[in-house]
Formats: structure tokens, sequence, C-alpha cells
């Protein structure tokens, strides 16, 4: 997809808000909106870190998956963010995988 069809895309993901405050909730300030998207990008890059891919956030309203080789791709939401990441790196990226999971929360001392 274009960079302009990523801007100009449908309505909000569902993992850009829960009914619980706290916990991803939809603010009425814009600043906890930004704050919730950028926690939402630090968590997925711990993630892709495995799989040598980075997350950053494009203007609020995409996101911008790349890898170490240059490559890189305009992601709607996150909903299409593993399949994105899948392609790139041509297998497949299992966020939850028992072992990824495992290290992650060996390297936070969870």
């Amino acid at each position: 997809m274009c960079s302009l069809c990523g801007v100009l895309g449908g309505a909000d993901h569902w993992a850009d808000a829960a009914a619980r405050p706290g916990v991803y909730t939809r603010n009425v300030e814009r600043i906890d909106r930004r704050r919730e998207r950028i926690a939402r990008v630090a968590a997925a890059n711990r993630i892709l870190a495995a799989y040598a891919l980075t997350l950053s956030d494009w203007q609020g309203a995409s996101y911008v998956l790349a890898s170490r080789t240059g490559k890189s791709e305009v992601v709607e939401d996150l909903g299409h963010l593993w399949p994105a990441a899948e392609r790139m790196i041509g297998r497949d990226c299992d966020p939850l995988d028992p072992d990824l999971i495992a290290r992650l929360e060996g390297e936070c001392g969870a």
C-alpha cells in the first residue's frame, strides 16, 4: 500500500482502545492517546526484535515496519503487523511462541 492509503485508512483498530481504564484505554486527551500508541509500539518492538524487525509510528495514523536490511512496509494497524512481518522475513512470526515469551519474561525479570 502506498503511504497515502495508510493515512486515509478506515476506522480505528480494536487494539487502539480497551474498556478498562489504564490499559490502552481511549482517553479524551490527545497526549494520552499518543502515550498509549507509543506503549503499543514499544511492546511490539520487544517481540519484533527476535525477528530482526522494528516498528515505528508514522504520523499517528499508520506504522512502518522495517528490517535491518532496509526493507520497509507501511502497516495500517496492528492487525496487519504479523502478516507483514512474515512476508518481510519469509517465515512465520508467532508473538505467542512459548519460548519467545519465556525469553522476554527473563529479560524483564518477570
